[in-house]
């Protein structure tokens, strides 16, 4: 109490207004810091990398090394390199552990996504878009229902990327998809079918990812090209973790946690997520598809107003 009376009589409201707003920045980004140690020393039940996945293209440029627990993506002038997941999945909590492109990764996509195939697929999408060395990637979302996407958010992250693995997730329930990173949740995408919105549901998908040259494109509109003396370009993962339904021959089996629980498949966020989700989006969001008044002059998507 004699504290808060000094810091009254000492600061101004506008001053000690800002003086609390920044203690609870601190808080938050030391709680984020505690979920990203605790995700990068706790992973459950990461399997072997071969059973779960194939290299699907790049011709020799995808490798899973360390006896499966290690997969390696890389990009020359030539061609990039692939990877797809031997099972579909009609709703998971999917989990990898990525360490991007060091360096100037200009002109480079890492693509890391979950989709269906055909005109009118699903798809939940990560895309890394590469920088000039001591720039930040842009992480970019989008959502895809019955073939339309177009709902973009983009992101910086609160760390370097490229220094270490850190853990990139989706959560996909039929309530909602969350989008997280390193347990922090960034993007959630709300299903809002009884307002007429479509929702992924039907569709079982595979994950997939790729690197590939973008150039025309990925950093600064295109005006940065890619190096290519700084070829070849890697990406890597491990510890992929699914607890997710598999979808075979017209059915799906649900998978549990460790400790027997499939608590993912009704998993919402708290009142600590949401308030995560709303400090990552006020200190890290720098595009949001329902704020682009030029892209939409007609009126915003519907569920714009509705999340």
């Amino acid at each position: 109490m004699h504290f808060i009376k000094h810091l009254s009589l000492s600061l101004s409201p506008s001053h000690f207004l800002n003086s609390i707003n920044q203690t609870m920045t601190k808080i938050f980004l030391v709680l984020v810091l505690l979920q990203t140690l605790f995700n990068i020393l706790v992973v459950a039940s990461a399997g072997n990398l071969n059973q779960d996945f194939d290299l699907t293209w790049g011709d020799g440029r995808a490798q899973i090394l360390d006896n499966g627990q290690l997969l390696t993506l890389s990009l020359d002038k030539t061609s990039g390199s692939g990877f797809r997941s031997k099972n579909q999945y009609l709703f998971g909590k999917i989990d990898m552990q990525m360490k991007l492109v060091p360096g100037n990764s200009a002109g480079t996509v890492t693509a890391y996504y979950l989709s269906s195939l055909g005109s009118t697929h699903d798809e939940i999408d990560f895309e890394f878009l590469g920088n000039l060395s001591g720039d930040p990637y842009i992480l970019h979302t989008n959502v895809f229902t019955q073939g339309k996407g177009n709902r973009e958010q983009q992101f910086y992250l609160w760390f370097d990327p490229t220094k270490d693995f850190h853990t990139y997730s989706i959560l996909w329930n039929p309530q909602s998809i969350i989008f997280s990173v390193d347990g922090t949740p960034i993007r959630q995408f709300k299903n809002l079918e009884s307002k007429g919105i479509p929702f992924p549901k039907n569709q079982a998908m595979s994950i997939y990812s790729s690197l590939w040259n973008a150039d025309d494109w990925a950093t600064r509109g295109g005006l940065v090209k890619a190096d290519w003396s700084k070829a070849p370009f890697t990406a890597s993962y491990r510890n992929f973790n699914a607890q997710a339904c598999t979808w075979s021959s017209g059915s799906s089996h649900c998978s549990s946690s460790s400790s027997g629980s499939s608590s993912w498949l009704s998993q919402s966020l708290d009142a600590t997520g949401q308030e995560r989700i709303k400090w990552v989006q006020k200190n890290y969001m720098i595009y949001n598809y329902c704020r682009d008044t030029k892209r939409f002059p007609q009126g915003f998507p519907a569920e714009c107003s509705l999340a």
